[in-house]
């Protein structure tokens, strides 16, 4: 049961949740190793065994997530290749509806993503769905990765919420987490981040199918999910 009269901020994550992971598992797995590949004389199998290894040993940093810093270790343009590939960004279903819906109901929208500003720029710019939200942070500008110690109460601090009136939309358990360990309330998951890839279970929070499925009253109400 989602209570949307127990709500004031609803915090969403971008790729998994709002967007389809489907492009970002394609440009970090397999275009990333294909064109590093390339440059330092690798099949695509071979680099993407050792970019894999870099990959999972990042887990959870904030350079995990950083154009800058790969770019830099890869010797390849980042950006400008996320710039090549757009067309495949793409917007995760009735993810609009509910943004229009929850700010006719008066809740405040906050897009909290680990995504690099060049990379959060690219995907706010092909979607426009920047439109909806009150306020867009990169976690780059506070400093450190959502999962990490601390990132709700500086986010909170940066931009103020009550965690116990909040929800979260994330797709990575691991911010889910820590969100709840800092003390907000209510916490969703993704049943299939990635259209391409089958559906993720998990008993340790409610999975999210469809985003209908909690669209909101056009007043506040109860709704079933």
């Amino acid at each position: 049961m989602l209570d949307w009269s127990d709500i004031d901020t609803v915090l969403f994550d971008m790729d998994g949740t709002l967007l389809d992971l489907h492009f970002d598992n394609y440009f970090w797995e397999t275009l990333v190793p294909e064109r590093w590949g390339q440059r330092v004389g690798l099949s695509p199998e071979q680099a993407w065994k050792q970019l894999g290894e870099q990959y999972r040993s990042m887990h959870g940093q904030l350079d995990w997530y950083c154009i800058d810093f790969w770019s830099n270790k890869l010797g390849l343009d980042i950006q400008q290749l996320k710039e090549q590939h757009q067309h495949k960004i793409a917007v995760r279903p009735n993810v609009p509806e509910l943004l229009q819906r929850l700010k006719a109901v008066n809740k405040k929208l906050f897009l909290v993503t680990n995504a690099h500003p060049g990379s959060l720029r690219l995907k706010m710019q092909t979607t426009g769905l920047q439109h909806h939200f009150h306020h867009v942070i990169s976690s780059h500008t506070l400093g450190m990765a959502k999962e990490n110690n601390g990132f709700w109460q500086k986010l909170k601090s940066h931009q103020h919420f009550e965690p116990q009136r909040s929800v979260l939309f994330d797709d990575n358990l691991h911010v889910l987490r820590q969100a709840r360990r800092e003390g907000i309330k209510h916490l969703f998951a993704i049943r299939q981040p990635d259209s391409q890839r089958p559906p993720l279970y998990s008993d340790e929070f409610v999975h999210i199918e469809d985003f209908a499925d909690i669209l909101p009253p056009n007043q506040d109400g109860r709704i079933l999910i």
